[in-house]
């Protein structure tokens, strides 16, 4: 059974940090790319950011120079670094999971960030 667990999320003010956690199971953790989305009221879900297998990184446009993804294999665990947050980074934030080769993709429950004063 694939289980993807966010943790991390809350509330912050604005120009504030978070940092968002990921614990996998049931997945073959280090093929596959990692990555978060986000979804807030109203808007479709979108890309965050992701990260393979191998540690290549794509970012959002909204992403670039304020967020970090990165990953540890042995530890089954992929974080979002959010620096420099913005009202408009308030969303749920969602862990996936996506197998190169089957294109099997996987989703967490979504983490809640709130970013206000």
């Amino acid at each position: 059974q694939v289980q993807l667990v966010e943790s991390g999320g809350g509330l912050v003010q604005p120009g504030g940090s978070l940092r968002l956690s990921c614990a996998a199971s049931g997945i073959i953790f280090r093929v596959n790319t990692m990555g978060w989305y986000r979804q807030a009221p109203g808007k479709q879900r979108e890309l965050v950011a992701t990260i393979t297998g191998g540690g290549s990184t794509n970012y959002a446009d909204s992403a670039k120079g304020r967020f970090a993804i990165s990953r540890d294999n042995a530890k089954r665990t992929v974080w979002l670094q959010m620096n420099s947050l913005k009202p408009e980074d308030t969303a749920d934030y969602f862990c996936t999971a996506l197998h190169p080769l089957t294109q099997n993709r996987y989703w967490g429950q979504g983490t809640q960030v709130t970013v206000s004063s």
